[in-house]
C-alpha cells in the first residue's frame, strides 16, 4: 500500500472491517489517535469542533470520520493555517460519507486511498493461503478472519447486521431493514451479471429508483464495486450496463446461501464467485500501488465477451477468467475473436483459470488462479 505523502489529509477508506485503522496506526505511529465511536469524543467532536481539533496542533489519526461532519469546515481553516504534508489521517469506514464532505471542504488538500480486504499476495507474505479456490471463495479475505477462530458463517452474519445493517441506519441511507437484506441477497446471487434494476426491484418488491439508489449505496459504502464496459466498439453495438462484484467473495457467498466451500462444487455461483475473486484481486493490487484500476469488461450485442480489459496507458491486455481446474480450447474463443477484431497481440492475452500449473496455448498466456502476482 503507497500512501500519498504530499498532502496535508490522508483519506483512508473502504468497507468496514478491512484494516484501515490497523493501516493508518501502522504507517503512523506517532500520531495521536481519536476514535468517533466513542460517545464523549463524538459529543466533543460534535459540539466544539474547533476545540476537538487545538487538541492535536501536530495532527491526528481521525476515526470513524463521517460520525462528526461539522470537523471538516474547520479543518480546512486549520490545515490552511498550519498544514503540513501527512498532518491529518482520516479514516472511515462509509465512503459516501466521506466522499459527500471531503470534496466541497477539502479541496485539492486530500489524498484518498481505499483499503480492500486482504490480498492472495498478502496472504502469502505470511505463508497463509489455500490449495482451493472454493476455500477463498466461501471464505472471504476480511482479515479477521485470519486473525482470529472465527468461523466465516458467524463473522458475515455478524457482518451483515451490525456494520452494513447498523452503519446504513445510523445514517438514515436506509429505511426497510429487511427489504434491504432481501436486496443484498438478490445482488449476491446476481454476482457478475449485468446490472439490472428492473430485476432487482421486481424480486424485492421494491421501486425501480430505490434499486438504483441502494446500488448506488452499496458501491458507494465499498460493499460492491461495478465493472465499467469498455467504449471499444470496432464498429460493433455494445453493451453498456455495468457488471456487478462484491469487494469480497465470502460476503457474497453467505448472502448467497452457500453452506461451505464444498457446497460450491456444484453451485450455480461457482464461476461468477471465482470471476468476481480473480477481478477483485486485479483491482487490489492496482489499489495498493496507487493505481487507477483501468479495469472493464467488453461485450457486443452478439454475446462476444471479455471478462476483463485491462487498459495500461493505453494498450489494452485481454483476460478470460474460467472456473476450470482443466484448460479447454473453448477458454481462447472470445480472446481469438477479441484479437481478430481489435488487431491485438495474442502475447498480451491470458486466460486465468482455476487449475494449478502455469501453460502457453494457442499464443495465450495460462495462469494459475494462485499465480496472479506473475501477471
Amino acid at each position: 500500500m503507497k500512501l500519498p505523502g504530499d498532502f496535508p489529509v490522508i483519506a483512508i477508506t473502504g468497507p468496514s472491517q478491512s484494516g484501515k485503522t490497523t493501516l493508518a496506526k501502522k504507517v503512523f505511529p506517532n500520531k495521536p489517535y481519536a476514535l468517533l465511536d466513542d460517545p464523549e469524543t463524538s459529543r466533543f467532536a460534535t459540539s466544539d469542533p474547533m476545540g476537538f481539533l487545538s487538541q492535536f496542533p501536530e495532527g491526528a489519526i481521525i476515526d470513524e470520520i463521517q460520525k462528526a461532519p461539522q470537523l471538516f469546515s474547520y479543518l480546512q481553516g486549520t490545515i490552511d493555517s498550519r498544514g503540513t504534508a501527512g498532518m491529518f489521517v482520516l479514516v472511515g469506514s462509509q465512503n459516501f460519507m466521506l466522499t459527500e464532505n471531503v470534496t466541497p471542504s477539502l479541496a485539492g488538500r486530500v489524498a484518498t486511498v481505499k483499503l480492500l480486504p486482504f490480498s492472495l499476495e498478502e496472504l502469502a507474505t505470511v505463508d497463509m493461503f489455500y490449495e482451493r479456490y472454493e476455500d477463498c471463495l466461501f471464505n472471504g479475505m476480511f482479515p479477521k478472519l485470519y486473525i482470529s477462530d472465527i468461523a466465516a458463517t458467524d463473522f458475515y452474519a455478524d457482518y451483515v447486521s451490525l456494520y452494513i445493517g447498523r452503519d446504513l441506519l445510523q445514517m438514515k441511507k436506509v429505511h426497510d431493514l429487511s427489504s434491504f437484506h432481501t436486496f443484498l441477497k438478490m445482488c449476491a446471487l446476481r454476482t457478475g451479471q449485468l446490472v439490472n434494476l428492473s430485476s432487482i426491484a421486481d424480486d424485492c418488491g421494491i421501486s425501480h429508483n430505490t434499486a438504483g439508489a441502494w446500488i448506488s449505496l452499496l458501491e458507494a459504502s465499498s460493499i460492491i464495486f461495478l465493472l465499467r464496459p469498455h467504449h471499444k466498439n470496432f464498429n460493433k453495438r455494445l453493451v453498456k450496463v455495468p457488471k456487478m462484484y462484491f469487494t469480497d467473495t465470502g460476503l457474497a457467498a453467505y448472502l448467497a446461501g452457500v453452506l461451505n466451500a464444498e457446497h460450491l462444487a456444484n453451485h450455480p455461483l461457482k464461476g461468477p464467485l471465482f470471476e468476481n475473486f480473480i477481478i477483485c484481486e486485479l483491482l487490489k493490487e492496482r489499489l495498493n500501488a496507487g493505481r487507477e484500476p483501468n479495469l472493464y469488461f467488453w461485450r457486443d450485442k452478439l454475446g462476444h465477451e471479455i471478462d476483463c480489459l485491462i487498459d495500461n496507458e493505453g494498450e489494452l491486455f485481454p483476460m478470460e477468467i474460467k472456473s476450470g481446474r482443466t484448460v479447454s480450447e473453448d477458454y481462447f474463443k472470445n480472446i481469438l475473436y477479441w484479437n481478430k477484431l481489435s488487431g491485438g497481440k495474442s502475447e498480451n492475452a491470458t486466460v486465468v483459470y482455476g487449475g494449478a500449473e502455469d501453460q502457453k496455448r494457442n499464443s495465450t498466456n495460462v495462469l494459475s488462479w494462485n499465480n496472479l502476482n506473475s501477471f
